[in-house]
């Protein structure tokens, strides 16, 4: 079957990926809204002398998550923030309220979205687009202390 012109690829690239490098990174939110991690993520891949390979976000709650998403234009958080709560707003009546109104939206925001991420790194660089970003999404109203599993796994320089 032949290629449309209109699709390439760049080279093959090739390692020996034989390592994992861990950390984990601390996040004190100031209640609902989005977190730019980009540059906190990117300083552990270069704090982990990446070279090629992914690094894995893991976020250790179930009322806050990950996304990537656009950085450009502040609206879009906003309005990707108005659909997560057409989606689960805290007036729907949910039997699970232990910690009050937004408790159980949050839970549901976050089955929408994703607990973990993983992003290719290319020579010690986070493979973003242009315009994206890594992002924690707190769903809670309250400041939370979050935590989230950074995960190297690739080819490190040893030099």
């Amino acid at each position: 079957m032949a290629r449309s012109p209109s699709i390439s690829r760049s080279a093959l690239s090739a390692v020996s990926a034989g390592s994992i490098v861990s950390s984990l990174l601390t996040v004190q939110t100031s209640g609902r809204g989005f977190l730019d991690l980009t540059g906190d993520v990117a300083q552990f891949v270069h704090d982990a002398n990446a070279v090629e390979g992914q690094v894995t976000l893991f976020i250790r709650h179930t009322s806050a998550s990950l996304t990537v998403e656009e950085n450009a234009d502040p609206t879009v958080l906003e309005d990707l923030t108005a659909a997560l709560d057409r989606l689960a707003p805290e007036n729907f009546g949910w039997s699970h309220d232990a910690e009050g109104p937004d408790d159980m939206p949050a839970h549901v925001k976050t089955m929408l979205t994703a607990t973990s991420l993983q992003i290719p790194v290319i020579k010690n660089r986070l493979m973003l687009g242009t315009w994206q970003a890594i992002y924690l999404i707190e769903h809670r109203r309250q400041p939370h202390r979050r935590e989230i599993v950074l995960q190297f796994a690739g080819a490190v320089d040893t030099q």
